[in-house]
């Protein structure tokens, strides 16, 4: 049987502060909501937008470093899967699709007015360079101060490490 694919990729913003638990097991979990907006024009030709909200979850030391400094409104690029799980309230079987983040990229400054709320760590002006996870060491400086080093655990169910992307550093920036 051949293998499928579930891949999610998403722009937007953060709409609520970033809620960093930890499970019993002592795993830290970061739980976002981010929207996502959409343009188009109806049959009548007028322009409409629509907001898509998505759950995204970030497990161990990634989501104890975000957890730290995201903020609502950020700008947020996230790539990750889909995972849908089951529960029971009130007797009745409900089930939730989230996204697992395995990438994240800070695209930029908080989607409101510049110099709105505290001065952002690394940069002038509530804006960052892009940050990349990168599978392999470090690369220094710029933006904020992350590990952003692949998950160590997938969490919760059939996850595993991401495989890591090529590029990353502030050598590739041409800024």
């Amino acid at each position: 049987m051949a293998e499928g694919l579930n891949r999610v990729l998403l722009l937007g913003n953060l709409g609520a502060d970033p809620e960093l638990r930890v499970t019993p097991g002592g795993q830290a979990v970061l739980k976002l909501r981010l929207a996502t907006n959409e343009s188009y024009v109806d049959k009548n030709n007028v322009r409409q937008e629509r907001t898509e909200w998505h759950r995204v979850t970030v497990w161990g030391r990634r989501a104890e470093a975000l957890g730290k400094f995201l903020q609502k409104g950020d700008s947020l690029f996230i790539e990750g899967r889909l995972q849908t799980s089951s529960y029971e309230k009130n007797g009745e079987k409900r089930y939730s699709t989230d996204i697992v983040a395995t990438n994240i990229i800070l695209s930029g400054g908080r989607g409101r007015a510049e110099g709105a709320g505290a001065p952002r760590e690394g940069g002038g002006g509530g804006s960052r360079a892009p940050q990349r996870s990168s599978g392999g060491g470090g690369g220094g400086g710029g933006g904020a101060d992350v590990p952003f080093d692949d998950f160590d655990q997938g969490g919760g169910g059939a996850g595993g490490p991401s495989g890591g992307s090529a590029g990353g550093g502030d050598d590739d920036i041409p800024f």
